[in-house]
């Protein structure tokens, strides 16, 4: 399951970040972080942030990336879903 899961995660990366709710963009995934022992999928790390996601109360990485909790994740396929509600 855990390998699944990191094969997965690449499908990730450079994609659109979208509300759910509204439809507003947020920036492009990065990169994702997991726990290296389990390969649990943790956050997904934003770059190119738009300015709708300073709407959004994100914690950010030591390089000051913005991270979107795995757990708000609806869907992924032209672009990576969101759930606005939880994220905070």
């Amino acid at each position: 399951m855990a390998g699944e899961e990191r094969i997965r995660a690449r499908n990730f990366v450079g994609k659109i970040v979208v509300s759910e709710e509204t439809g507003r963009k947020f920036g492009t995934v990065g990169d994702i972080s997991f726990i290296t022992e389990s390969g649990e999928l943790m956050n997904l790390v934003m770059v190119d942030p738009t300015k709708h996601a300073d709407g959004l109360s994100l914690q950010e990485d030591k390089k000051g990336r913005r991270l979107i909790p795995f757990s708000s994740v609806k869907s992924v396929g032209d672009f990576v879903i969101i759930s606005e509600e939880e994220v905070a």
